[in-house]
């Protein structure tokens, strides 16, 4: 179903659909008033139009064909002309099918759906499939703000159980239609009346979830155990009443539940996704996500999408998002941020910070003055092996890019790219073909000069609030990106392994933990790599452990953020990640920051970061 930008508004397509009704051109009448359908579904000139076309043309459904790539408004107004022609299930079940293409359109507000009589009609049956169908199209539940043009449906609903108040199939039917519309206690009522009448497995199931959205959650695994008993083998209802009990902190009682799902099927995806996610949530341990991402990945063919794994993964570090960098310098950006652009007096270091830091802090506060007073050992300035890569020259304390800046195409690139959260590792990485075409040396310009924050509210709000955050969103997408740097090549030898590697062990930086990270991301997607990584990982954080017992590390939280989602990570490891963790220096979101972090979360939601291309 296709819906072309409006170039004309509604009158205009009307004044174009009578001009060629009076010129005895029916086709371009028909096309400008399908055009007017979608400006203005509900004005009573669109529809005293299509009853002039409708009249002139004998009722001719050919006028509005339908197929493939059919107009959203030749399928409206075919439907108002079987409704015309007595033929309103059919009808229905065409305004249903726009609603599923825009369900923010009120496409059956009209007389005809709203009337008494309709239900009165219609095949009880066959009302109960279209509310299903309605339900199939429209979220769960159902924004506040969305629901004005599908409340239409509900009073068609409630005619049709007024007219048939005895039949189980469509009072189950309008009962789940009238909890995704907030009507829930009408849900509970046609849910109860449906059991009664009729009790059955799906009849139970509605009245579970209805007694779940009213809050009586005794009530709904009542219902819902019922409806096991009825059917034990559809284990989707194991699933639901995991989920349930999970949601009020029951989880023993819930993989009890998941595991008897997979003791009758092992594969079946519902008690997979839910199970690997409660068991995260009792444990923490990631390796239960891992599996999941694994099993999703091998079983693409899944009975409909889940959101276990993105539900776990939100708002965890690394797992979903970019941690937030720590130390004296971005700290000082925050308070001058916080203080209207006014910064300290100074900034004063023992040490050299990071080289991102240091130069996104300068640039976004340029008044504010910094003293380093010495150079703590190891050299922060120095790499922490030998590299081929050098992407920052000192001259004393003031790190400059030792690379030439990517070209504009590659900036442009990332600008559009570029997202401070993502649902779990393997959508960034698929996330990030899109710069798969990128040169080596683009990617790794984009390093060290990361271009501005883009034009839009989630830049706005990342340049205004932390624009370190833009930039590290810059360095992890930049080597997500080198992980589809020639990707024909075997792991072990690969460029993109060996550039990785050769990041994670130059000068401490941000881009440290952007390399670290596309590692780890590349362990999540490829089994085989996860011993590799592992074992790096394992390196770095014991460095990173070493050099901090003796000066300041502000990579080091992040690092140990990494660790702890990094596949198969020993436990040594990971106990090591836990006690870098446990120090006083480990981030805490207060003020501006956790404010910041709020919004930028809320914008997340509205904009859920980048598809894979």
């Amino acid at each position: 179903m296709s819906e072309e930008p409006p170039a004309l508004t509604a009158a205009e397509e009307l004044a174009l659909a009578r001009l060629a009704l009076d010129e005895g051109d029916l086709a371009h009448a028909a096309d400008h008033l399908a055009a007017a359908l979608v400006l203005a579904p509900t004005l009573p000139d669109t529809h005293e139009t299509l009853t002039r076309i409708a009249a002139a043309s004998g009722g001719d459904l050919d006028l509005f064909p339908l197929g493939q790539r059919a107009h959203v408004g030749a399928v409206v107004a075919r439907a108002h002309l079987l409704a015309a022609a007595g033929r309103p299930a059919e009808g229905l079940d065409l305004l249903v099918a726009a609603t599923g293409h825009a369900p923010g359109v009120d496409w059956a507000g009209v007389p005809w759906v709203t009337a008494p009589e309709l239900a009165q009609r219609l095949d009880p049956d066959r009302c109960a499939r279209i509310l299903m169908q309605v339900c199939a199209a429209v979220p769960d539940p159902v924004p506040r703000a969305g629901r004005t043009p599908l409340l239409p449906y509900l009073t068609l609903a409630r005619h049709a159980v007024a007219a048939h108040p005895r039949h189980a199939l469509l009072l189950g039917a309008a009962s789940a239609l009238a909890r995704r519309l907030g009507e829930v206690t009408l849900a509970v009522t046609w849910a109860s009346r449906g059991v009664r009448e009729t009790p059955s497995k799906l009849g139970e199931v509605w009245l579970g979830y209805a007694y779940r959205s009213a809050g009586r959650t005794r009530d709904a695994l009542a219902a819902l155990e019922r409806a096991v008993g009825h059917d034990p083998d559809d284990l989707a209802v194991y699933a639901d009443i995991a989920g349930t009990l999970a949601d009020h902190g029951r989880l023993d009682e819930a993989l009890g539940w998941t595991d008897r799902a997979l003791a009758r099927d092992p594969a079946f995806d519902c008690a997979v996704h839910t199970a690997h996610r409660l068991r995260f949530l009792r444990d923490g341990d990631v390796a239960h996500l891992v599996d999941l991402a694994d099993f999703t990945r091998d079983h693409p063919d899944d009975s409909h999408e889940h959101t276990d794994l993105a539900e776990s993964c939100r708002g965890r570090p690394w797992l979903g998002q970019v941690t937030p960098a720590t130390g004296a310098m971005v700290d000082a950006l925050r308070r001058a941020l916080a203080a209207d652009g006014f910064p300290d007096a100074a900034v004063h270091l023992t040490t050299p910070e990071p080289p991102s830091a240091m130069r996104t802090v300068a640039a976004a506060v340029p008044g504010l003055h910094v003293e380093v007073t010495g150079v703590a050992e190891p050299d922060p300035r120095e790499p922490r092996r030998d590299t081929g890569y050098r992407l920052w020259r000192y001259e004393g304390t003031t790190a400059a890019p030792a690379l030439p800046a990517p070209s504009p195409v590659a900036a442009e690139r990332v600008r559009h790219l570029a997202h401070p959260a993502w649902p779990h590792p393997p959508a960034a990485y698929d996330a990030a073909v899109g710069l798969a075409t990128l040169e080596l040396a683009d990617l790794l310009g984009l390093l060290v000069h990361p271009p501005d924050a883009p034009p839009t509210a989630l830049g706005r709000v990342l340049t205004g609030q932390d624009p370190s955050l833009w930039v590290r969103c810059v360095q992890v997408w930049a080597c997500l990106g080198l992980l589809h740097h020639r990707t024909d090549e075997p792991w072990a030898t690969s460029t993109r392994r060996r550039v990785l590697v050769e990041l994670i062990w130059g000068v401490e930086d941000w881009i440290t933990e952007a390399a670290l990270f596309a590692l780890v991301t590349a362990a999540w997607v490829d089994p085989e790599v996860r011993p590799d990584v592992a074992g790096l990982v394992a390196e770095r954080l014991a460095d990173v452990a070493t050099v901090a017992q003796g000066r300041p590390v502000p990579i080091a939280v992040s690092l140990a953020h990494l660790a702890l989602v990094a596949p198969a990570v020993d436990p040594d490891t990971t106990a090591l990640a836990h006690r870098l963790l446990a120090t006083p220096a480990r981030l805490r979101r207060t003020g501006r920051l956790a404010r910041a972090w709020r919004r930028l979360a809320a914008l997340v939601r509205r904009h859920p970061g980048p598809r894979p291309a």
